[in-house]
């Protein structure tokens, strides 16, 4: 009987699966992306009233990237920050920028949706590409920590 074998080995699969490196790497990148995102819309609500809403997109967009460098430096991916990487990860970010404007300003003008929520739909359009760009930025060149590297 073949059949008895297979639940044990299958959750011994899902369990390893479940403490990937990459999956806890992604778990963490999603933490790290809602406390960014609370961030952002924090201080685009702050800044709001006192400017144009794109304008308050625009900088809590940026004071936001510069926290969520170090947050995914440091918790995310491991890794000791430097100036080289605080350089380019805005420049990877652009991707981010423009999908979430194109969002913003589309769903704003087009959809008429509520300019206090179309930040938040458009970010999370954008959250696929930042992952990715975030991850070569970050990781190039780096070693992973012993606690990261996967035994075999």
């Amino acid at each position: 009987m073949t059949g008895g074998h297979a639940r044990p080995q299958a959750s011994g699969v899902l369990l390893r699966s479940l403490r990937s490196p990459q999956l806890l790497q992604i778990v963490r990148f999603a933490l790290v992306g809602v406390v960014n995102t609370a961030t952002f819309y924090g201080f685009y609500l702050a800044l709001h009233p006192w400017m144009p809403y794109f304008l308050a997109y625009t900088f809590a967009f940026v004071l936001s990237m510069i926290g969520s460098f170090f947050l995914n430096t440091y918790f995310t991916y491991r890794t000791r920050p430097t100036w080289r990487k605080f350089v380019l990860f805005p420049l990877t970010n652009l991707t981010n920028y423009v999908v979430t404007s194109v969002g913003v300003l589309a769903l704003v003008q087009w959809v008429h949706m509520n300019d206090k929520i179309a930040p938040l739909a458009a970010a999370a359009a954008a959250i696929p590409f930042t992952y990715v760009l975030s991850r070569r930025i970050l990781l190039t060149g780096a070693r992973p920590r012993p606690a990261e590297s996967v035994s075999r």
